[in-house]
């Protein structure tokens, strides 16, 4: 069973501003906006135990509590647990993450790639999210918050741990599928370059986007094309740069994202569509993209990304990015040349 057999639909949930993602949401705000993405008729929404320290796992469980779980897919990481044990958020050290859910909870948060961590945080995402099984399990960050090569010694630890206790978990019938969930190449090519273990698919975040495409195309794209995997794209609007927001990776656009972000949207002007609707269909337009999963804090938001999947984009448009230079010339654009 392939990830697009798995996921149904082309466009997904992410949970990461239920975890307070840069502004503490109140409560009301987070619920009904998975709420409407549900009425939206979205069914796949994707979490991890990182957001928010366990936050946006707890608000999505009680969102979906409730919904037919035969209808919807879920799916979360491994490799970060969640403590009972309270720290300092401001002295956390979460390398290019540091301050983006310093509105989350307070529990600690350890890095473990371990066999018995993966069990450990998968029990504990199943009592967040109040549900009885996980249908995807991604691998979470695990070149993100290691510096030199200290996260190829995580690697080895994953490979050894999680990646060995999620391939068994998979084969036995426990999860349907299971991969890594980076915004980094490089561990994506690495694990594909091993016999053993099988992964499914990635969950690859701000690599995949119209402002930020060229590794993921050359490097990971065609070989997880060739052997029939499939790419979850996360952040399609990198951080909220591409439809008119001050973040970038995380962090605050520099001139030169916020000047291919200009020339971008002077074409889409031209053109009468919308930001929104020339990432998700970029994204959506290479043949190993599964579903694109855009967050999103408020139920408007999930209204706006709906449209943006229906809206239809002149060629024209499309050719004027690749005659620009503003795209990648081997990147599939979704027009017949």
């Amino acid at each position: 069973m392939t990830l697009k057999d798995i996921l149904h639909s082309k466009l997904g949930f992410g949970a990461a501003p239920l975890g307070n993602m840069f502004r503490d949401i109140p409560e009301e705000e987070a619920l009904a906006t998975v709420e409407a993405a549900w009425n939206d008729g979205i069914r796949y929404y994707d979490n991890a135990p990182f957001y928010g320290a366990g936050l946006a796992e707890i608000r999505m469980g009680r969102a979906l509590a409730g919904k037919p779980r035969d209808q919807y897919v879920v799916s979360t990481k491994v490799g970060r647990l969640i403590l009972d044990e309270i720290e300092d958020v401001s002295a956390r050290d979460l390398g290019e993450k540091g301050d983006v859910f310093k509105y989350g909870l307070p529990n600690k948060i350890v890095n473990d790639y371990t066999e018995d961590a993966t069990y450990r945080s998968i029990e504990d995402s199943l009592k967040r999210l109040k549900t009885d099984y996980i249908d995807i399990v991604w691998v979470h960050d695990i070149a993100q918050d290691f510096y030199g090569d200290e996260w190829l010694g995580k690697f080895e630890e994953a490979r050894k741990g999680a990646f060995r206790a999620l391939d068994r978990m998979r084969d036995e019938g426990v999860i349907k599928a299971w991969g890594l969930g980076v915004n980094k190449v490089e561990p994506i090519e690495l694990l594909l370059a091993l016999d053993e273990p099988r992964p499914d698919g990635f969950l690859l975040a701000g690599r995949y986007s119209l402002l930020d495409h060229d590794r993921a195309l050359q490097r990971v794209m065609p070989t997880v094309a060739e052997r029939g995997l499939g790419i979850v794209v996360g952040g399609p609007y990198s951080s909220g740069a591409l439809v008119g927001g001050p973040n970038f990776e995380y962090a605050p656009a520099t001139p030169e994202i916020l000047a291919k972000v200009a020339a971008i949207k002077a074409i889409a002007d031209r053109h009468g569509i919308s930001m929104k609707a020339a990432g998700l269909q970029f994204a959506l337009a290479h043949p190993a993209v599964a579903a694109v999963i855009p967050g999103a804090s408020r139920p408007a938001r999930i209204a706006e990304d709906g449209a943006a999947l229906r809206e239809a984009i002149p060629a024209g448009f499309w050719r004027e990015l690749r005659d620009g230079g503003l795209v990648n010339p081997a990147a599939p654009l979704p027009i017949e040349d």
